[in-house]
């Protein structure tokens, strides 16, 4: 059973009550895995992960490979402030420094990506790889792998100021839910407690530094 970790302290749940934990929250929104809604966007021509969108989850497959899965969220959502799912590891990279371009292999990270509202409403429907070189966007960016302490906000080596490395789970297998308060990590990041609008949700895998394998799932997105 998935083990539930939240930055604010609180005990660790078990039994019917971390079944009952990994429900939806009251007003919180699915953020389905539906093929339509996601576009991969691949950093080679000739290789990258292998990502099987199945509603409610996201396998990913990664051999030495690296790319990146995204869907924009709706203005509905973008007042959103927390998120939740629940992920797993079946074969890991082995850690890595998240710090260091090119020797940063992950299992998964997951990116919540914010805007200015002025911003986000220019910007709708723009790809992955042009938002995250928009000067006004922060990412926050959730990982599942290297060699640091849970919880531990790092630079990004690709982001620089936009983007904020937030250590969820070191290299390893395993499975567990996650309960995240994307308000507090954006100020403990950013040193702002005023997010923009939660314009998208990114996934991605990377093993391609250190020629390794990942076989790793994600499921139960959700945002409130």
């Amino acid at each position: 059973m998935p083990k539930i970790f939240r930055f604010s302290a609180r005990p660790v749940l078990s039994g019917a009550l971390l079944a009952a934990s990994l429900a939806l929250p009251v007003g919180a929104a699915s953020v389905p895995f539906e093929d339509s809604a996601w576009k991969v966007q691949r950093f080679s021509l000739f290789s990258g992960n292998d990502y099987g969108f199945e509603g409610d989850s996201l396998s990913v497959a990664s051999d030495g490979t690296v790319s990146i899965a995204y869907r924009p969220l709706a203005p509905a959502n973008w007042g959103a402030r927390s998120a939740s799912w629940s992920w797993s590891v079946d074969a890991s990279v082995p850690a890595t420094d998240l710090t260091q371009k090119g020797g940063d292999d992950r299992n998964l990270a997951v990116y919540f990506v914010f805007l200015p509202e002025a911003q986000a409403r220019e910007l709708q429907g723009a790809s992955i790889t042009r938002l995250l070189n928009e000067d006004a966007i922060r990412a926050l960016v959730y990982v599942w792998g290297g060699d640091h302490g849970r919880g531990d906000v790092l630079p990004s080596p690709y982001l620089g100021e936009r983007g904020k490395t937030v250590v969820l789970r070191a290299a390893g297998t395993g499975a567990h839910g996650e309960d995240i308060d994307l308000a507090a990590d954006y100020a403990r990041a950013f040193g702002s407690d005023a997010p923009g609008a939660l314009v998208g949700i990114a996934v991605s895998g990377d093993s391609d530094d250190t020629e390794s394998r990942i076989d790793a799932s994600i499921r139960n997105l959700a945002v409130n």
